[in-house]
């Protein structure tokens, strides 16, 4: 039995040869001009046999496939089926490009059929030939479709139809739902479906723990199939008989919502489920005139653009969210009774995609996550860059590359650094500064403007903290002045100052070292939390003016780091803390992915209880306060050392708020 596939090098094509080869006799498979590489390694990947499947050059865009006489006339007579693959599955793609390839491709496959005397012709439709039908919509029905304003759903309606009224051999037509990957190995060849959900599971996964209740969204039912049960249901409904001129759903009868969908890969990725779902539908009492004005303002589109950009979203995905239409499937289950062959439940194989996805697929894979491809050749200034985290910082990103400038007012210290750096082939230049002072703020960056160039990325990591509660601090109103001066606006001066030549530039990144306890409202921290907040605010709001001028705010939420500023609190001792190192890690990342903020996972729990139960939290932080007293010198108490040792009390509550300061 000899077969004629196009699209045989696509991802149903090329299982549907596998599955051919099982089988007696040859398949053909229709290959481009050019593209013969391609289907040279798809063979050796699949293990074809190269006696059986053997490549035919034509073209899908002209007629009869664009083979030649010589090739119809070898060809007529032999070929018993030619399954006709070949389209375009692309949502983004221009209505054009799927015109050629849907509606003219198919018109010239059935074409071929006729020339080489085909004794049946399957044509791969789809369930978007339907459109958006309102309903359950049969196997029998096909000109009830609506809502075919879309390329892709109209393109494909328009394919169907053509072979239903003009195709010159008996015909048979599939409709498979939305296909995914293979239930057996997680294999898929592209992002569609519901693998546009991932980057955003992946990005809540990533920003929270997994046993956080989140708010989500449910919308109608999305009919995934795996490419193995489409393979075989149209492998066993071609080879039997009595079959001609139907229409078969290669659909799962049990479809899932949207909500429930992603609540399974949710499980599969270890990312927190959405509990609580609002049901997109709730939309439509909403005035059609009204929603269209929402959408087309121009903050609006802009807002909407960014977030589906930063997902890996495309616009087009969007109308699945409330898919109206129901597939009806009693001509495909006759015809597929006593096989075995059965839509497998997506929950038994839902890892297997989410694992193959990440391994394989993730767009983050094919960017360069390298720092040396962020930082090589750049100007990268670290304030407080002598010792602690600035200097375990400095040592990263000068191996990477960068011309790293690190300032703070020791000299002694700060040139040591320098010298240590130099000594490992880094670039490193030091100046020392007073960031209090704001004459030595400007000069600071007019000499490394002078001698080095601008500055692309500034890492304001310089810092004071004071550890005393509000009651031991109405006499000493200086400690908030000091913390301000050096936290705020010492820091928001070097700002002020790198940013002419960044927007000039129009590129530039800013890294602002906070700390975990402006999440957590850390209580005897009032000082040091309010300083870094206001920073953090500036940093929002610049970074809604500036963010169109590719100039990026970052804001690094730090935990408690095992450094000197730390060391007179002696409870540090007994509980977890970050290492210098570990915490230039977390600034690495920063640069590497430039995100709005760095934060711990309870850190940013810590915010949402707070926003969420303001009073339970403020309990909570009250009992912190009352369970680590004053130190004797934050009392004024000269020459008495902090010898006593933590209770367990505040070693376990300290443990279980990892990373806060208290």
């Amino acid at each position: 039995m000899t077969y004629f596939v196009t699209g045989g090098t696509g991802f149903i094509g090329r299982f549907l040869v596998s599955k051919l080869l099982q089988r007696r006799g040859t398949v053909h498979v229709l290959v481009r001009k050019g593209s013969q590489k391609k289907f040279n390694e798809t063979a050796a990947r699949m293990g074809w046999d190269p006696k059986r499947v053997l490549p035919v050059v034509g073209d899908l865009a002209r007629p009869k496939l664009g083979l030649t006489a010589a090739q119809l006339k070898a060809l007529t007579g032999k070929v018993k089926h030619v399954f006709h693959l070949a389209a375009i599955y692309d949502l983004t793609a221009d209505a054009e490009s799927q015109r050629i390839a849907n509606v003219e491709g198919t018109r010239y496959a059935m074409e071929f059929a006729g020339a080489v005397k085909a004794q049946c012709f399957h044509h791969t439709s789809s369930i978007a030939a339907a459109g958006l039908y309102p309903g359950v919509f049969r196997e029998d029905m096909f000109e009830e479709a609506e809502g075919l304003n879309d390329p892709y759903f109209r393109t494909k309606h328009e394919s169907e139809g053509l072979v239903r009224t003009g195709c010159p051999v008996p015909f048979r037509i599939y409709r498979p739902g939305v296909v995914i990957g293979h239930s057996k190995t997680g294999e898929i060849d592209k992002i569609d479906g519901p693998y546009y959900l991932f980057t955003l599971i992946k990005k809540i996964r990533k920003t929270l723990p997994q046993w956080m209740p989140t708010l989500g969204i449910e919308g109608g039912r999305i009919n995934l199939v795996p490419v193995d049960f489409v393979v075989d249901a149209m492998d066993h409904i071609a080879h039997k008989r009595g079959l001609d001129g139907k229409c078969f759903h290669l659909v799962d009868p049990e479809p899932m919502r949207i909500g429930e969908v992603m609540n399974l890969f949710a499980r599969a990725a270890h990312a927190p489920e959405m509990s609580m779902r609002i049901d997109a539908r709730m939309f439509a009492v909403v005035p059609g005139y009204i929603r269209s004005a929402i959408r087309n303002l121009p903050p609006v589109q802009r807002f909407t653009r960014a977030v589906l950009r930063d997902l890996r979203i495309p616009e087009q995905a969007l109308g699945y969210i409330t898919y109206p239409t129901r597939f009806d499937t009693r001509e495909v289950e006759r015809a597929l009774k006593g096989s075995g062959i059965a839509v497998p439940k997506l929950e038994d194989y839902a890892w297997r995609l989410w694992d193959y996805w990440e391994r394989h697929l993730d767009p983050d894979l094919f960017v360069d996550r390298s720092l040396r491809g962020k930082v090589e050749g750049r100007v990268v200034l670290i304030t407080g860059g002598s010792s602690g985290i600035g200097l375990a910082a400095a040592h990263k990103i000068a191996e990477a590359g960068a011309r790293v400038v690190i300032c703070a007012r020791g000299e002694e210290e700060l040139f040591k650094a320098r010298d240590e750096i130099r000594a490992k082939g880094g670039q490193c230049f030091a100046y020392t500064a007073d960031l209090t002072d704001y004459a030595s703020c400007d000069q600071l960056i007019q000499t490394i403007q002078a001698e080095i160039g601008p500055v692309d990325i500034l890492v304001n990591n310089a810092g004071r903290s004071i550890r005393r509660s509000i009651e031991l601090s109405f006499d000493r109103f200086h400690d908030f002045e000091r913390t301000m001066q050096l936290n705020y606006f010492g820091s928001l001066r070097l700002i002020m100052n790198v940013l002419p030549s960044m927007i000039e530039r129009r590129g530039g990144h800013i890294i602002n070292i906070s700390s975990i306890g402006v999440l957590a409202n850390s209580p005897r921290f009032s000082a040091y939390v309010a300083s870094k907040a206001a920073l953090d605010a500036f940093s929002r709001c610049a970074q809604g003016e500036l963010s169109n001028k590719n100039i990026a705010f970052t804001t690094i939420n730090m935990p408690l780091v095992k450094t000197p500023m730390i060391a007179p609190t002696k409870v540090y001792d007994s509980v977890p803390t970050l290492s210098p190192e570990e915490a230039a890690d977390l600034i690495v990342q920063a640069i590497i992915d430039r995100p709005s903020r760095v934060a711990t996972r309870l850190g940013i729990f810590a915010a949402v209880l707070n926003a969420v139960a303001p009073k339970a939290y403020e309990i909570v932080m009250n009992t912190a306060y009352e369970l680590f007293p004053d130190s004797a010198a934050a009392k004024g108490i000269k020459g008495v050392r902090e010898g006593e040792k933590p209770t367990n009390e505040q070693i376990a509550f300290a443990a279980l708020m990892r990373g806060v300061h208290w």
